[in-house]
């Protein structure tokens, strides 16, 4: 049965999509059958992995139970687009709602290795059942001085759903993004976050570049685009598989962590 983690943030603008976007790449490189669904209305995710915007059904019409989840998978992406919103609102009145999702993807965890939930920015009602579907929760946090407070508030949500509907769910950690290390502000947000909550937080930081924005453009993982900057995806994904117990993964992974430390960008 599949690993599911949901990845979640307070807010928007953390780097939260490009993590699930990017970790989705390096798992498959390295073999392991990686579903993504895309829980945001933005549909941004299904974007950046080149779902047909015109695809049909999405993860609104099965959580609005007009199809099944293996009927909405496309390429191994459960899409969305505006009509996620709706389908949240009808949501809202149903009995058992916060249990959707998980039921819903029952049927397809078979057929996966890892399942990775790109949730909403924002700790509402489809957040809350990508965290009741999933085993583990991964926070994407932006290097600025509010860190602190949006992690703790994820961190409510996260308890709130495991005390009353997913007492499974475990607190996989927390991912630095959009950080530059040179200046004092970063380094700060890391210290604080560092200095509460341990090793919860990932020791490998996402560099804040345009180049994440150039290569959604042209449709390229940055593990391609910017072999450099994409070594940080690739040391994190090496602590998260570490912390998931995926060794198999892990040793696949070190030939391209090795390529791209020294400038070749990894294999597709």
């Amino acid at each position: 049965m599949a690993v599911t983690i949901a990845v979640l943030s307070q807010k928007g603008g953390t780097g939260k999509t490009t993590t699930v976007r990017t970790l989705t790449d390096v798992f498959r490189r390295v073999g392991l059958a990686t579903l993504a669904v895309d829980l945001d209305p933005q549909g941004n995710l299904s974007d950046y992995l080149d779902v047909d915007p015109t695809a049909e059904p999405t993860v609104g019409d099965v959580l609005g139970g007009r199809a099944a989840a293996a009927d909405a998978i496309h390429d191994d992406v459960l899409p969305a687009n505006l009509g996620l919103a709706e389908a949240e609102l009808t949501l809202g009145g149903k009995m058992g709602r916060e249990l959707t999702l998980r039921r819903a993807l029952r049927d397809v965890k078979s057929d996966y290795d890892v399942i990775l939930i790109d949730c909403p920015p924002a700790l509402g009602l489809l957040t809350v059942n990508a965290l009741v579907a999933a085993d583990w929760a991964l926070l994407s946090a932006e290097a600025q001085y509010f860190a602190m407070q949006g992690v703790e508030q994820a961190l409510e949500v996260i308890e709130l759903a495991r005390d009353n509907l997913n007492p499974e769910l475990e607190w996989l950690g927390v991912v630095l993004n959009i950080a530059d290390m040179r200046t004092r502000h970063s380094r700060e947000a890391y210290d604080s976050l560092r200095e509460h909550f341990g090793e919860k937080l990932l020791e490998q930081t996402i560099r804040s570049s345009i180049a994440y924005a150039e290569s959604a453009e042209r449709a390229l993982s940055i593990v391609d685009y910017r072999p450099d900057l994409g070594l940080d995806y690739l040391h994190v994904s090496d602590e998260l598989l570490r912390r998931l117990g995926l060794r198999g993964a892990r040793r696949r992974l070190k030939p391209l962590i090795e390529a791209a430390s020294n400038g070749h960008g990894p294999a597709a």
